[in-house]
């Protein structure tokens, strides 16, 4: 009788585990409660206040509105340089990029988006007086002496890239922190990132030596200037996760509490992303 009811136990925790080995990401965060969201550290799209010791910005904060519809109220942050988010993604080190990441048809290759939460333009940080006189990655591509420096695994790099931009004129660097370094100490001539971000380091850095580059002309590729719209990351497998958090979202995006939640970070209604939907972004030409 013993040996019979240890069988049946170990069939039913068998059972029980294969289970749980068949759950998907959605099933499992419902079940816990908890979930492990990735970031880069990028004012203002996600990033850790120092003083509060939380990670906020636009996308975190969207993120635990939209979970918690979920029900799921545990957020681990993971922060990650943003080049290796991706990476991290697939393998499995969090389960969402909650970093404002662009979409992009070649980033769509590798992993699954959230429909677009905003849509914003690029801009430069040079030396005070712009002395190469840089408006647009075109300008730096048409002049042989400029240097342009961007973040690793960032949208920026890939403009520069797609607009013909040198590679000897292109510096990498992990972070903005970094870059206004090389912009600073004569390595580079233009930091390039979104205009929000650039808008936040020069707040931060408040310093005279560096400015944003006046009359900014956003990138022209296929003959249409492009704007980034930001959205969240998931694993290409996570279909459920993905479509559950798009059917919030469409509720939320735009509707005054989200205008109010993006309000500190210099979001408002003329970042709105309209009616793009990731598909149409990942599949453009």
């Amino acid at each position: 009788m013993l040996i019979f009811l240890a069988s049946i136990s170990a069939v039913i925790w068998q059972a029980n585990r294969s289970n749980l080995n068949d759950e998907n990401t959605l099933a499992r965060i419902q079940r816990t409660g908890r979930i492990r969201i990735g970031f880069a550290n990028e004012k203002p799209f996600g990033y850790l206040d120092t003083k509060t010791d939380k990670v906020t910005g636009e996308a975190p904060e969207i993120a635990r509105h939209i979970l918690k519809k979920l029900g799921v109220s545990d957020i681990e942050p993971v922060v990650a340089d943003f080049g290796s988010l991706i990476p991290g993604l697939k393998a499995k080190r969090f389960d969402i990029i909650a970093a404002g990441m662009y979409i992009t048809p070649d980033r769509g290759k590798e992993i699954a988006f959230s429909n677009p939460t905003y849509a914003i333009g690029e801009s430069f940080i040079v030396l005070a007086g712009n002395p190469l006189d840089l408006h647009s990655y075109e300008d730096v591509r048409d002049n042989p002496e400029a240097r342009i420096g961007v973040m690793g695994g960032s949208i920026e790099l890939k403009y520069a890239e797609d607009l013909g931009v040198d590679e000897s004129q292109i510096a990498v660097f992990a972070d903005y922190a970094s870059a206004l370094q090389g912009l600073k100490g004569d390595q580079i001539d233009a930091v390039a990132a979104t205009f929000l971000t650039v808008k936040d380091l020069l707040k931060k850095q408040d310093s005279a030596a560096i400015e944003q580059v006046a009359d900014f002309r956003d990138p022209v590729i296929n003959g249409k200037e492009t704007r980034g719209f930001g959205a969240f990351g998931f694993r290409r497998q996570d279909v459920a996760l993905q479509e559950r958090f798009n059917e919030e979202l469409a509720k939320f995006i735009g509707s005054p509490e989200h205008l109010e939640l993006v309000k500190p970070f210099d979001f408002d209604e003329s970042t709105l992303p309209g009616d793009v939907t990731a598909k149409e972004l990942i599949e453009a030409p």
